[in-house]
């Protein structure tokens, strides 16, 4: 049953705004190192200091993040980073909630296979397409909306309520490392990223690899005399398949739903500089999927290790092997405390908003994200958005606004329940 404060404020959501809202932030293209990530950022800013909250946003020191041991690592060149936290006044009689999300987007990609321009909002019935629909500019705006709601509720706090919207979420966790660099935390997170209607409360890790493979350079019409790097691969690969198969046995419940919950993928190849030329050199770089639990060099060392036995077992590269290093992002696994509250008062939100017909169920996600971040310095997270994540990522992103409205209803009680109301 809901308090009249409750009903009130869940009366404030405002499903025309939530709307208005989404298609104004997919039109800035927040592409991840861009400039215009630092452009929404600044954007929201003015967005929390409308709703009241004590707003800081900041420069990060570059310099000082990624020289730090614990840097999570990261894939494009960025001359800035922004920092953006709001957060409501006073509060000091009760916990403090985080709503969290990152600002940034992937990509578009081959924009012939979009209908239309990826960052002008396309709107069929209540459907929204665009780059970042739902990953994740549909949980910014539930953010603000739940914010808003709240506030014009004229509700107040015994705790408190912030916002921490990130950059650089897509290629390893600036933003949010650096955020947590600045001291700003909170007892527990709210992570908007999509979920379909489910509870996220474990997320597998994600690393970054980059296999280098000698071979030895000779004119094509006497290719014997050489030795073709992308020959001296293709056993490198079949090994790396093998070692997905091992790593995918019996994995834990939270995954098991998932016919690959810990992928290892050869994302990029590139060999050879001339077509009458023996490729004396070939570089991969992939994708190596951390278990649940697994330590991130315990995970590293076991490629690693089966790249090294490969390679013994080559003519070829047991005297020239391949080396294996480790660039871009590196996502740890990380998951909430089992049997924490967090879940449950999340689902019951979530049940008493009318979101869905029942509470959402608890299941783990195959990809890295921000909540390992927040896992590792021991606060409760969990993440819990409108959309898909297998539209994300591509020309067919979407998300509907019903979807955006119901996920804010869950964040306006979880938000009075979590933090208390006066």
């Amino acid at each position: 049953m809901l308090s009249d404060q409750e009903a009130a404020a869940l009366a404030c959501v405002d499903e025309a705004a939530v709307g208005r809202t989404l298609l104004e932030l997919i039109a800035i293209p927040s592409v991840t190192g861009s400039a215009a990530e630092s452009e929404i950022q600044h954007h929201l800013a003015g967005r929390l200091e409308r709703l009241g909250l004590d707003v800081d946003l900041w420069s990060m020191d570059l310099p000082a993040l990624l020289a730090d041991p614990a840097f999570p690592g990261m894939e494009v060149p960025r001359e800035e980073a922004w920092g953006l936290v709001g957060h409501t006044a006073g509060g000091d009689d009760g916990p403090t909630l985080i709503l969290q999300g990152h600002v940034d987007v992937v990509p578009p990609g081959d924009r012939a296979a979009w209908d239309g321009d990826p960052f002008v909002p396309r709107v069929t019935g209540d459907v929204v397409h665009g780059r970042g629909a739902c990953d994740m500019k549909a949980g910014l705006v539930a953010h603000l909306a739940a914010l808003e709601a709240v506030r014009a509720a004229g509700l107040r706090l015994r705790g408190r309520v912030a916002a921490h919207f990130v950059v650089g979420e897509e290629d390893g966790g600036i933003g949010a490392f650096g955020t947590l660099k600045r001291g700003y935390g909170g007892d527990a997170y709210v992570i908007t990223e999509p979920t379909a209607g489910t509870l996220i409360t474990a997320n597998a890790g994600a690393l970054t690899f980059r296999l280098t493979v000698p071979g030895k350079a000779a004119h094509a019409s006497s290719r014997d005399a050489g030795v073709s790097a992308i020959d001296a691969y293709v056993p490198l690969h079949e090994a790396l398949a093998r070692l997905e198969a091992s790593r995918n046995v019996d994995p834990s419940p939270l995954m098991a739903e998932y016919p690959i919950p810990y992928a290892l993928s050869v994302g990029t190849l590139r060999s050879g500089d001339w077509a009458s030329s023996v490729p004396d050199l070939l570089v991969a770089e992939g994708r190596l999927g951390v278990r649940l639990g697994e330590e991130v060099a315990d995970a590293r060392a076991e490629l690693e290790c089966c790249v090294a036995e490969a390679c013994a077992a080559h003519p070829w590269l047991r005297e020239h092997p391949a080396t294996v290093s480790w660039p871009g992002g590196q996502f740890a696994s990380g998951r909430l405390t089992e049997g924490h509250p967090l879940r449950d008062e999340v689902r019951d939100a979530c049940a008493d908003a009318g979101g869905w017909a029942a509470r959402p169920r608890e299941r783990g996600a195959p990809y890295g994200s921000d909540l390992r971040l927040y896992a590792g310095a021991g606060i409760p997270t969990l993440q819990y958005g409108p959309g898909d994540v297998r539209v994300a990522h591509s020309a067919r992103e979407c998300v509907s606004v019903p979807e955006v409205v119901a996920v804010a209803r869950t964040l306006v009680l979880t938000v009075l329940r979590s933090a208390g109301v006066k």
